[in-house]
């Protein structure tokens, strides 16, 4: 390998490759990175392989001089416009010979002006010396270079670089952008950065973008600029321009649709923790008696002996016990396990809320007035109530209600208001679709609340089928209401397709009696008797165009107006409110 490393070196048996960074703003490609390959029939082909044979070999110094001037070459032989980022190790960049113009002179020689050459650090082993790295970078920055850190998020140290050298630029790694439509912590991730880069003066580019969805969330994050196959690949010869399919994406007036984040429903008991001081098994009744008198609000006392709990002392039953005749007497004296309840609810800090609310349920009522003993690895930590476990579950419950239904994990008001929102402030040509089942209510009268469950099941499966993910929104409501927000231009089809299909499915949940009659014998809301019709669908769907709406209060008002419309209509229906639309349909 060595021997094929240095034929490589002296005959120069490389190759450049220019990839486009495009600024996703304008559309337009700001510059192109410089990549490498090592001869196509050669072991060292990929850069990877090139490099840790260099490594390996003490020649990484001449190797990297080398793929630089190469790169700059093939750059200016194309007269590219734009930048070119070059690929330089950090500790390359520290050493002396390479620091003191090298560079600049090889780019001079070429006829390229430093500014117009980005330094891309690449990190491929720890960095430690951070005072040596910021005076190298500030030297490269005097001679009129600026400085970008490749793939952060996922060097040794990529976060400590940004903070040190403060660069112009910043790429986050193709990880956290690859599937980042699908993925809610990728977003957070990539939201967080842009964030942090706007308060630093930071451009970010992300990288690895393989497909318009990732592109157009990236866009919608306001992420400066962007790489990836989708927007070009590498080539000898690159692209000097974008496809009109990625131009016509950028410059489109529409929202991407964000993940969403499903909520955690395996919240911890640890946040209930209470810090109560437990008593030994020796501490005697009296003793224990005046502690409970010293402190009026102390309801419960642990017992434990060595970190291992044994049981809980409750007020009541100690006082209870202690204040009839001649028990101060008999008992007084002896050990407070006398009064202990001996089998108390002991669970781990990691048990979540649910299985320890469960637990609960199923046990004596006593617990959960006593409370409960939390350990971490069957050492005494502090107390729970019943009480507090019982508010934690509750807001957990609204909360995740708010963002998904748990029914149908769809997102709930609070993310469907937040997308119409984002509708109206990114300028986008809308359709607001409300979506109501009919006759609802005395179908789960008659059969069950388990069967309307499926009901509303089945419908939001309908639903989900019926809309593009990447370009539509789909929230639930709640109970039997559902809101699509379309951007597809074939939005009408779509909800053609949900009506028939919904038609199709519903008569399976009723018997076969109801079908051929067409409806079913119930009560109404005031006990009247009455034929309610099978259970139908109606869509009411409203326009939204640029500057028509100013929040996601107006749209829901006028999207539950045309559904009102929509369910005077007897049996599956679609009505769209003309009004909105700029001509007549």
């Amino acid at each position: 390998m060595r021997a094929h490393l240095l034929d490589i070196i002296a005959n120069v048996h490389l190759s450049a490759l220019l990839q486009p960074i495009v600024n996703l703003s304008t559309g337009t490609i700001m510059g192109y990175e410089g990549l490498i390959r090592g001869p196509s029939d050669s072991p060292l082909h990929s850069p990877l392989a090139l490099f840790k044979v260099a490594r390996a070999n003490d020649l990484t110094l001449q190797i990297e001089h080398l793929c630089r001037r190469v790169v700059l070459e093939r750059f200016a032989a194309l007269k590219l416009a734009g930048k070119l980022f070059l690929n330089v190790s950090p500790e390359c960049l520290l050493l002396n010979n390479v620091r003191h113009g090298e560079t600049l002179q090889l780019i001079s020689d070429i006829g390229i002006q430093p500014d117009r050459v980005i330094i891309e650090l690449t990190e491929n082993q720890p960095t430690y010396d951070y005072d040596l790295m910021r005076e190298a970078v500030n030297h490269y920055r005097k001679m009129g270079f600026q400085i970008a850190i490749d793939d952060l998020g996922e060097g040794f140290s990529s976060l400590r670089l940004w903070s040190e050298l403060r660069p112009d630029y910043v790429k986050i790694d193709m990880h956290f952008v690859q599937g980042i439509n699908q993925d809610p912590v990728k977003l957070q991730f990539v939201r967080s950065i842009q964030q942090i880069a706007e308060q630093t003066g930071t451009l970010v580019i992300g990288e690895g973008i393989e497909t318009q969805a990732e592109l157009l969330v990236l866009r919608d994050l306001k992420i400066g600029y962007g790489q990836g196959y989708h927007l070009g690949r590498p080539m000898a010869n690159p692209a000097v321009a974008l496809s009109a399919e990625v131009i016509k994406a950028l410059g489109g007036n529409g929202v991407s649709v964000y993940p969403q984040q499903v909520q955690d429903d395996k919240s911890s008991i640890y946040k209930l923790l209470r810090l109560v001081a437990p008593v030994s098994s020796g501490l005697c009744n009296n003793a224990l008696y005046e502690i409970f008198m010293a402190t009026p609000s102390l309801l419960i006392v642990p017992v434990v002996d060595d970190g291992r709990p044994l049981g809980l002392v409750t007020r009541l039953n100690m006082i209870d016990h202690l204040a009839r005749p001649f028990q101060r007497e008999l008992y007084g004296k002896k050990s407070c396990t006398v009064f202990m309840d001996p089998a108390p609810i002991i669970v781990d800090r990691g048990t979540s809320l649910q299985e320890l609310g469960y637990n609960l349920a199923q046990a004596d009522p006593h617990h959960l007035l006593n409370g409960f003993i939390i350990t971490e690895h069957g050492r005494y930590l502090g107390m729970g109530t019943g009480h507090d476990l019982m508010r934690e579950m509750t807001l957990l419950q609204i909360n995740a209600a708010r963002y998904a239904n748990p029914l149908t994990q769809l997102p709930g008001n609070v993310p469907i208001n937040e997308h119409v929102d984002r509708l109206i402030q990114g300028g986008a040509t809308f359709w607001a679709c409300y979506c109501d089942l009919d006759h609802f209510k005395p179908f789960n009268d008659v059969y069950g609340y388990r069967k309307g469950d499926d009901v509303i099941g089945m419908t939001a499966a309908i639903l989900k089928n019926n809309v593009d993910p990447n370009r539509d929104f789909l929230g639930h409501i709640g109970g039997d209401d559902f809101m699509i927000l379309f951007q597809s231009e074939d939005w009408e089809l779509r909800c053609g397709a949900i009506l028939t299909q919904f038609s199709q499915a519903i008569a399976a949940f009723f018997s076969p009696a109801d079908v051929e009659r067409g409806g079913y014998p119930s009560e109404d809301r005031q006990g009247h008797a009455m034929f309610f019709q099978l259970v139908s669908l109606s869509l009411g769907a409203v326009q939204a165009l640029p500057g028509r709406y100013s929040s996601h209060y107006e749209i829901a008002a006028a999207a539950a107006s045309a559904k009102t419309q929509a369910k005077k209509v007897q049996g599956n229906h679609l009505f769209l409110d003309r009004r909105s639309c700029p001509t007549p349909r």
